[in-house]
């Protein structure tokens, strides 16, 4: 019990290693500021495949793999994968990592799910139910707009509060410590760990614009970063960075104006990776990107690259989620939002 901080959170007595990590990207995510980064681009977003959810899973499967390559871990020694998407019953990921073979939990965080699935991939190797932990996550620009808006034939006109989805797929490998003090000269990060997390509760603010994400988002963001810091007693300036997901620049500003309300200024430490991932104006992403591969693959080949290199000493990652259905938007419903805090550090 001496791991409980808070209300929310843990803190981990003996932090696990992220000892690799593997992004796969579609083409307008090469061509943003980040996309030399990447481990994998491809000029076809079908990457090879005949449908756009096919695409997708091809991309968790090659996110995994790459992932556990890097490390040298056979796929076999892996005893869980945490893993989600965003389509109906989470079929990119099923599909996607069938053929791996490894023990699967499939999650549904919307777009918070990369920080869902790193969070618990960090318990469960602290709580020593296995040496090594994948998890990984997903999305499609092509399949997002195909079940949460419009056909990409429709060519509709979108607002400018509104979302470009990430086609991308980051994984992510998780280690005990013990495990990792066995396997230490063969990581492709080595100074790397999950030293906490805070989870998150569901907020609603009422928001029932499905075209505006981070204003659905922006109230979760703002409250599990509030429960985070008041469970860890740590103010912003604690953190060299705390890095939402998926708030764009609408979703950023309410953020910040939340918090300031609250006492809290993250304003000179707060980025996001919506923001991060495309150049808006040029690329014409309106707010900026969104969905389960937005942070995963931001986080994968930008963040952890200066955290390993000691640029970065303590980062706050905050993937950020949109929870409505096709269902519940048609039905008049509003969109409530979740977010997770996963505390990364340099060892």
């Amino acid at each position: 019990m001496d791991q409980i901080k808070g209300a929310q959170s843990i803190m981990f007595r003996e932090a696990p290693y992220l000892i690799s990590a593997a992004s796969v990207a579609g083409s307008k995510e090469a061509d943003g500021p980040i996309g030399k980064l990447f481990d994998v681009t491809d000029k076809d977003d079908l990457f090879g495949a005949q449908t756009w959810e096919e695409a997708e899973s091809n991309m968790q499967k090659e996110a995994c793999v790459l992932a556990a390559g890097k490390a040298h871990v056979d796929l076999k020694k892996i005893r869980y994968l945490f893993g989600g998407d965003l389509l109906r019953q989470g079929i990119a990921t099923s599909m996607g990592v069938e053929a791996l073979q490894i023990p699967m939990f499939g999650l549904y965080g919307a777009c918070s799910t990369s920080g869902e699935a790193l969070a618990l991939a960090s318990m469960s190797a602290a709580a020593g139910y296995g040496g090594t932990m994948i998890a990984v996550t997903s999305s499609h620009f092509g399949s997002a707009e195909k079940e949460f808006r419009f056909p990409l034939g429709y060519a509709n006109q979108r607002p400018l509060s509104s979302h470009w989805t990430v086609t991308g797929s980051g994984a992510f490998l998780v280690q005990s410590a013990e495990e990792y003090r066995k396997q230490n000269t063969k990581s492709y990060f080595s100074n790397i760990r999950i030293t906490g997390v805070t989870v998150g509760k569901i907020v609603d603010y009422g928001v029932k614009d499905s075209m505006n994400m981070g204003a659905a988002m922006a109230p979760a963001a703002c409250d599990v970063i509030y429960h985070h810091l008041l469970d860890f007693e740590r103010k912003p300036e604690d953190y060299d960075k705390i890095i939402t997901g998926d708030l764009g620049k609408v979703g950023k500003e309410i953020l910040i104006k939340l918090l300031r309300e609250k006492g809290i200024d993250i304003a000179e430490i707060h980025t996001d990776c919506g923001i991060e991932i495309f150049d808006c104006e040029e690329q014409g992403t309106q707010s900026g990107g969104s969905g389960c591969g937005c942070s995963a693959v931001t986080l994968s080949a930008h963040f952890l690259k200066q955290v390993e290199k000691g640029a970065l000493k303590r980062i706050l990652f905050v993937p950020t989620g949109a929870l409505l259905s096709t269902v519940s938007f048609n039905e008049g419903q509003s969109v409530p939002g979740i977010a997770h805090a996963i505390v990364i550090e340099h060892a």
